[in-house]
């Protein structure tokens, strides 16, 4: 009985490590008032798009501000600016990075939320399958 135990909690370990884990990271700058609500309507896009087609899936949304020094490496790893998204998909030791902030930079000039809302699914669901 003890190693029926064993076997199962082991194959539940292993079976974990093959899982690709995404993180969709949303760079934001400090910006006065008016410029933010803009800034935080795409992040919030950004989010719903995650939010709407991968709830069963492992990826974490995360906002990284700019201007905080516990960032530093991250923005200067990516050459962040502000409404800079990054896709990274990790898989035991490989790890796979796609930026999508071209997608982000179009859709705040057209506005146009179904264009923008299949080009992030597929960005995302490409990274998945890394």
């Amino acid at each position: 009985m003890m190693a029926v135990m064993l076997t199962i909690s082991a194959g539940m370990i292993f079976g974990q490590s093959n899982k690709t884990s995404t993180e969709v990271l949303y760079f934001k700058a400090n910006l006065c008032k008016c410029k933010a609500g803009a800034c935080n309507a795409l992040q919030a896009d950004v989010d719903s798009v995650i939010v709407k087609y991968f709830q069963k899936e492992n990826i974490e949304f995360k906002v990284i501000k700019l201007a905080d020094e516990a960032n530093k490496e991250l923005v200067s790893r990516f050459n962040a600016k502000s409404q800079t998204v990054v896709i990274i998909s990790k898989k035991k030791k490989k790890e796979n990075v796609i930026d999508a902030s071209a997608i982000v930079a179009d859709y705040s000039k057209t506005k146009d939320k179904v264009r923008f809302e299949a080009e992030m699914r597929k960005k995302i669901s490409e990274s998945l399958v890394f």
